[in-house]
């Protein structure tokens, strides 16, 4: 089913809002089992990572969702997009940015997760 450039940019917004919440929604849920648990600090970067992984596929299956074509692209551009725009939270409230192996890492990783969401979402229906 084709679809016109507008309503697509528009999924993809809106499917970058629903990783991008869900990220918030499960850091806030993380920051309380921290305060509230006895969960060590040094597992903060795998949750992090867990967490990142979860909310890019699924927001990549909510886009696939909407398109119905080309899941491994439109996902893998989840992917890209988040990783943008918590480079430039990271940016704006964290530190400068430094690319090295952590960040292309980081892109890859993203990029690999959008991916593997829009070939699920595509074949899911």
């Amino acid at each position: 089913m084709k679809t016109s450039i507008v309503k697509r940019s528009g999924d993809i917004l809106k499917s970058l809002a629903v990783a991008v919440l869900l990220t918030v929604i499960l850091l806030l849920i993380l920051t309380a089992l921290l305060t509230f648990t006895s969960l060590k600090e040094d597992r903060i970067p795998l949750i992090n990572t867990v967490i990142m992984i979860l909310s890019i596929v699924i927001g990549s299956i909510s886009l696939a969702f909407k398109v119905e074509e080309k899941g491994w692209l439109n996902g893998g551009l989840i992917g890209i997009l988040y990783f943008l725009v918590v480079l430039l939270i990271n940016f704006l409230f964290i530190k400068p940015f430094i690319f090295d192996i952590y960040t292309i890492g980081k892109l890859l990783i993203c990029t690999v997760a959008g991916v593997i969401g829009g070939m699920i979402g595509v074949n899911i229906k």
